[in-house]
Order: C-alpha cells, then sequence, then structure tokens
C-alpha cells in the first residue's frame, strides 16, 4: 500500500477512536446521572443525601488514584510546589466540590429532563466568567448568541410542568461554580504549563474536592444520619457501582478532552442532553412540554452555532500557525541559500 493508503489508514483510525471516545463518555456520564437520580430521588431508592453520595465517589476515586500513582506506580505524579497547589489545585477542588454537591442536590427536586436544559446555560457562563476573569475579551456577535441561549432556557423553563425554584437555584449555582472551575484550569494550570493526566488529576484534585465537602457535611447532613440511620439503607453493590461510573467517567472526561478537544467534548454533551431527555420522557416518564421543547430547541440552535463558531475560529488560527511555519521554514532556506552564496564568492575572490 502507498503512503497515501497509510495515511488514508491513519486518518480512519483516528475517526474511528474519536467516535469511540465520544461514545464511552456519553454512555458513562449518562449512566451516572441517571444512576445519581435514582439513589437521591424520593420516590425511588430515597437517599436524599447528595453531600455524602459526592464524598462517596471522591473517597472512591481519591483511593483508586492514590493506589495507582503510589502503590502500583502506573503513572509518576507530577512536580507540584506546596504555592502550585496552594494556589491552583485548591481552589479548582473547592469548586469542584460545590458544583458536584449543587447538582447532585438540583436531581431531588427537578426531572433528569429539565436539568439538563438548564445545563445549557453552560457556554453562557463560561464566557461571561471568562470576561470577568479577562480570559476572554468582549464580543457583540457571541454575547448576542449567548442572549439567545438564554432566552431558549428560559422559554423552557416557563413551560416546566413540575418547575421548582429552589431546584433552579441549586442546578443554576452549580453551573456558575462549574464554569468558573473550567476558566480557573485555563487560567492557572495551562497557564503554568502543569499537564496532568486523567490519574493524576484525580489523584490530586479528589482529595481536595473531598475535604472541601466534610464542611458542609458535617453541618448538613452528618446530624440527619445519625439521627435517621436506620430508615436509611445503604446497600454496598449499589453504591460501589456508582462510585465506579462516577470514577470511570472522571477518566473519560480528561481522556476524551485529551484525545480529541474540548470543542468535541461540548458537542457530545449536546448529543447526551437529547438522549437524556428522551429517556427522561419514554422510561422515567418525567412530563416534557411542547413549551419545553421549543425552549430548549432554541437553546440547542444557539450552543450548536456557539460550537461552530468555535470551530472556525480554531481553524483559522491552526491556518495562521501552518502559515507561520511554512514562511519560517521558506525563511530559513532563503537565508541559507545566501550564505552559500556568500561563502562562494569569498572562495572566489
Amino acid at each position: 500500500m502507498g503512503k497515501g493508503g497509510a495515511l488514508s489508514d491513519g486518518v480512519v483510525r483516528k475517526i474511528i477512536l474519536s467516535y469511540t471516545y465520544v461514545a464511552i463518555w456519553i454512555f458513562l456520564s449518562f449512566t451516572v446521572i441517571v444512576y445519581n437520580k435514582y439513589i437521591l430521588d424520593k420516590k425511588l431508592y430515597n437517599w436524599p443525601f447528595p453531600i455524602s453520595l459526592t464524598m462517596i465517589h471522591m473517597a472512591f476515586c481519591s483511593s483508586l488514584a492514590f493506589a495507582a500513582v503510589r502503590l502500583f506506580r502506573l503513572v509518576e505524579p507530577a512536580s507540584l510546589s506546596r504555592r502550585v497547589y496552594l494556589t491552583s489545585v485548591l481552589p479548582i477542588g473547592a469548586l469542584y466540590a460545590l458544583s458536584l454537591w449543587l447538582s447532585n442536590s438540583a436531581y431531588i427536586y427537578l426531572s433528569v429532563s429539565f436539568i439538563q436544559m438548564l445545563k445549557a446555560l453552560m457556554p453562557v457562563a463560561v464566557y461571561s466568567i471568562g470576561i470577568l476573569l479577562k480570559k476572554d475579551s468582549f464580543s457583540k456577535n457571541i454575547m448576542s448568541n449567548m442572549l439567545a441561549i438564554s432566552v431558549g432556557v428560559a422559554v423552557a423553563a416557563y413551560g416546566e410542568a413540575k418547575y421548582d425554584s429552589w431546584g433552579v437555584f441549586l442546578q443554576l449555582g452549580a453551573v456558575v461554580f462549574e464554569a468558573t472551575r473550567l476558566v480557573l484550569i485555563q487560567i492557572l494550570l495551562t497557564s503554568k504549563g502543569i499537564n496532568l493526566n486523567p490519574i493524576t488529576s484525580l489523584y490530586y484534585v479528589a482529595p481536595s474536592c473531598l475535604g472541601f465537602l466534610a464542611i458542609p457535611w458535617l453541618f448538613v447532613e452528618y446530624p440527619v444520619l445519625r439521627e435517621q440511620s436506620a430508615g436509611f439503607h445503604f446497600d454496598f453493590v449499589i453504591f460501589g457501582t456508582n462510585s465506579l461510573c462516577a470514577f470511570a467517567l472522571n477518566l473519560a472526561v480528561f481522556l476524551l478532552v485529551g484525545k480529541t478537544s474540548a470543542l468535541t467534548m461540548n458537542v457530545a454533551g449536546v448529543v447526551k442532553d437529547w438522549l437524556l431527555i428522551a429517556f427522561s420522557w419514554s422510561v422515567i416518564k418525567d412530563t416534557v412540554t411542547p413549551l419545553n421543547l421549543f425552549g430548549y430547541g432554541l437553546a440547542f440552535l444557539g450552543v450548536g452555532y456557539y460550537n461552530h463558531s468555535k470551530l472556525q475560529t480554531l481553524k483559522a488560527k491552526e491556518s495562521q500557525k501552518k502559515a507561520q511555519q511554512l514562511a519560517d521554514e521558506e525563511g530559513g532556506k532563503l537565508l541559507e541559500e545566501r550564505e552559500g552564496d556568500g561563502k562562494k564568492g569569498d572562495a572566489q575572490a
């Protein structure tokens, strides 16, 4: 097979792997969301302790990551100074704890479908916080796009059959904290050249997340668990498999972003949201109104346009980078030729 054929095989293999990573992430994200809903919902398993559930996840992830790094030496730990850990990892861990706590709490009050509709506000939050922290620059076109997404989500909320203000407040808070965490990851870690693989990311972030979660847990859920422990059943099989799914999802997130891009994850997230809405309506029997779907459809178009704009921007930057590399190479060759001609002239003289 010729060179062109080998290149074609490589491209096909890369495409297949990318779709495989996307499929794995969608499956695991779908599974964790539905599983958490099952555990937390009062009408299903009825274990309404979102902080405890999140702490179980983080303790499980911390233990496996510690074993992989320190006991089995599967990966090498990153060289982080105490200052970098305190100023970069700890803030990210704190925001991650708040995001997980609030998002899991929302499942007690809201349907799976409506939560996915509210999550469409993530690009709006990321862009707005990016402007506040001077990571992004203001653009009227992008802001108009963000406004369209917000209007769509507002329409979906207006059409929600089982609207709960407290649940909406919790989910919107989770979106804000998660968006801030994503922006800080770009600012704090990327700017300092820190590269963490999936295992080392959990090794550093999960314990700090667990520590921050312990603070509200002591005041909010521990007293209730202590008084009503006899009334709740803790199934080790359910919580063990649930934690294993959460661990696998954390790995899949880093794998998807590392092997493809954050943009691919955003696009895959839209597909996952539609699947969850369909599942919530057909299997869980959540009420999804036409106004719900119309509003989310508007938000979906806004998110799709936003992802398309980002893709075009990335392509333009990549083209400029290649053009600059070609210009540098041509300049280097021309300089070598001139130096060669100069040496020949000196020899003839």
